[in-house]
């Protein structure tokens, strides 16, 4: 992972020292002055700019049309699908403070990421989540067809498909997000970071619980596969490329084809050191000889 730029200014303060209400009241104001620098700098965007940010009062509106206008279609339009977000995101104020923490999750995890405004315009992985999101809510609430119909715009749009039954936390970044597939049953926990290609599905036709369940900070590299109605532990950490048919146990590392269990560790104490947020693709979390099979 290329190392991250020190240069660049970091979120502050954290959101551990701050409730919900003042997370997202600190995170939309550094959007908007982000936008009013960004528009300041390069008049091509200022119009873009004010009508996706500068023109909103608030994150959920901001997202609302900036979703709305992505999503829609001929048939689909953007003020209809306005108006579904932002009334999900008014009625659930658990999904607007999920999308906070994706957007921190996405600033502090990705060195490319430059902003949170550069996240919430370009990050497909953040979108589409968000979009799930209100997906689930409507899946949940038996308006299934309008919660695939989604489904399928997040697919068409982002290239990520995840299915509106599946259940996902919060802090959650999908980094490139182009292939991600995510099946009915799947649980991923809080404070996952996935990259591209990833799948989390079934292992045939067969219903009921069939999917991956991920604890909370799981690290998935890129082009890795989990099938079937597996345990990956917290803090687990999936090499790219892998092929996981079974349950992998907490701050465990698996690899191959099919994956072996190579390390483990006891929970670490600092936040830096948990797969899903310190984003380490390239070691072991240990090399205990017990933990290789």
């Amino acid at each position: 992972m290329p190392a991250r730029d020190n240069h660049l200014p970091r979120p502050s303060p954290t959101a551990d020292n701050m409730d919900e209400n003042e997370d997202e009241a600190f995170v939309w104001g550094q959007i908007k002055a982000e936008a009013r620098r960004d528009a300041d700098s390069e008049p091509a965007l200022a119009s873009y700019l004010y009508s996706t940010i500068l023109s909103h009062s608030s994150l959920a509106r901001s997202l609302s049309f900036h979703l709305g206008n992505k999503l829609c279609s001929s048939t689909l339009l953007s003020t209809l699908l306005y108006d579904l977000f932002l009334n999900t995101f008014s009625s659930d104020p658990s999904i607007l403070s999920a999308a906070v923490a994706d957007l921190r999750a996405a600033r502090c995890r990705d060195p490319a990421c430059i902003s949170f405004s550069h996240c919430l315009l370009n990050y497909k992985g953040f979108l589409a989540i968000q979009t799930h999101r209100v997906a689930h809510k409507l899946w949940l609430e038996n308006r299934k067809p309008l919660a695939l119909s989604l489904q399928s715009r997040i697919a068409d749009v982002f290239a990520v498909d995840i299915h509106p039954g599946a259940r996902i936390g919060k802090g959650v970044l999908l980094d490139h997000a182009t292939g991600v597939v995510i099946g009915e049953t799947a649980v991923v926990g809080n404070n996952v970071s996935l990259l591209h290609h990833v799948t989390l599905g079934g292992t045939g036709k067969a219903g009921g619980d069939r999917h991956p369940k991920l604890g909370d900070g799981v690290l998935i590299g890129a082009g890795a596969t989990i099938l079937g109605n597996v345990k990956i532990g917290e803090g687990a950490k999936i090499g790219a490329g892998s092929v996981v048919l079974i349950d992998v146990p907490a701050w465990t590392t698996a690899v191959g084809n099919p994956a072996r269990l190579v390390g483990g560790k006891e929970k670490p104490k600092l936040h830096e050191d948990v797969p899903g947020e310190s984003m380490d693709h390239t070691s072991f979390i240990s090399q205990l000889p017990e933990y290789i099979i």
